[in-house]
């Protein structure tokens, strides 16, 4: 697997476990530079003065190096380290171990394992303020039934207490990378009951980067009816839901564009209208992959991998999210694809991230090239969202 890829899925696993509590310590090994005077780098949990941070001590033939750095700033580090420094890095929770191992020519790989300690961590969140949701006094968490009347988390509600933290950080981090104007505005698409919509307009407005207009749009008219009197009482001012469909609701603009879970082609449908409005950021989670597992049709050794029903739904997964990263590429966009949450409270956890950048037709043409090889090595003819696009040549910037 390429590098990247792996490094993310580290970071993400660091990112959850950090932020959960259950990280103990991270260690880079196996430098690539025997010349090189940095051996290793140890990485461990620490507060200081009520704030969780990461410790980093940079080993050296005659010394160590010590600094102590915010979650961002650390996976932005570890990631330079892994890229420029390092070939191995080893990481403890208490729920599981991840070892990272790459090599010279840019391949690597990352394996999962049973936690080998199943000691608690020295330090704990629930000493610090680390959720970016806070419970206490939350009028919208209380009328959707995720805290009770004392403001605490209901014990059957904590995956979904964690997995909307976990949202709303992980689309803070895209959002701080985009060049947003200072009125913008966001779009949530196929809402629902409004859990990470709520969430995500609750932390901009806390984090003093209010939307001029966030929309929630759903198909459903009580969830929308649920939703606009929730935002009553929450004082929600720049929020409001209205009836209708991912592929007709009227949007004037959505710098912001926002779809999870949206089933099948609806995702495709979420994705080209965020193209078509020129959205500076679009974030999917993807739900069920049906379109592309019908046109299936390799004729080389893939063709095993299709016999078996479970294996070609878990490649079909793979190759429609990866060509719709690679679309959403050579339309001027810089895609990540990544856990948006652990397996173990949803399979349902892939997302895909956005950021529009300058588009330039050389690079355009050589992922449409890159698709078309895609595409050729299973059989496929054509990708809902690529018919959306109207891509029959090479589209004009």
């Amino acid at each position: 697997m390429f590098l990247k890829e792996n490094i993310a899925l580290l970071l993400s696993g660091l990112t959850e476990s950090f932020g959960n509590g259950a990280f103990i310590r991270l260690t880079l090994s196996s430098k690539r530079a025997k010349s090189s005077d940095l051996s290793n780098v140890f990485v461990k949990p620490v507060i200081l003065k009520g704030t969780a941070l990461l410790n980093f001590v940079y080993r050296h033939t005659t010394s160590d190096i010590t600094k102590n750095l915010g979650i961002e700033e650390a996976s932005q580090q570890i990631e330079t380290l892994l890229t420029n420094d390092f070939f191995k890095a080893d990481l403890f929770t208490s729920s599981a171990d991840y070892s990272f191992l790459s090599n010279s020519k840019g391949n690597s790989r990352l394996l999962r394992k049973p936690a080998s300690s199943s000691t608690l961590p020295v330090y704990r969140h629930d000493k610090v303020k680390s959720r970016l949701i806070d419970p206490q006094h939350n009028v919208y968490l209380k009328n959707l039934g995720v805290i009770n009347d004392d403001w605490t988390v209901k014990p059957a509600m904590q995956d979904k207490f964690r997995q909307i933290n976990r949202y709303v950080e992980l689309v803070d981090e895209v959002l701080k990378t985009a060049a947003l104007p200072a009125g913008f505005s966001v779009a949530d698409m196929g809402s629902g009951k409004g859990y990470l919509t709520f969430a995500l307009y609750d932390h901009l407005v806390r984090s003093g980067r209010k939307p001029a207009r966030m929309l929630g749009i759903e198909l459903r008219p009580s969830l929308v009816s649920l939703c606009n009197t929730i935002a009553a009482e929450a004082e929600f001012s720049n929020l409001r839901f209205e009836t209708g469909s991912i592929e007709e609701a009227a949007l004037p603009s959505a710098d912001v564009l926002i779809a999870l879970l949206a089933c099948d082609t609806a995702t495709d449908e979420a994705i080209f209208r965020g193209i078509k409005l020129g959205s500076k950021v679009i974030m999917v989670a993807p739900c069920c992959h049906k379109q592309i597992r019908k046109e299936f049709n390799p004729q080389n050794s893939l063709k095993e991998i299709t016999r078996f029903g479970i294996l070609e739904e878990r490649q079909a997964e793979m190759v429609t999210d990866a060509l719709r990263a690679l679309l959403l590429e050579a339309h001027g966009y810089k895609t990540r694809v990544f856990e948006f949450i652990e397996t173990e409270h949803t399979p349902k956890n892939v997302m895909i991230s956005a950021v529009r950048q300058k588009n330039d037709n050389k690079d355009s043409a050589r992922v449409f090239e890159r698709i078309e090889a895609l595409k050729a090595m299973f059989g496929i003819t054509s990708h809902h969202l690529e018919v959306l696009l109207n891509r029959k040549k090479k589209p004009t910037p």
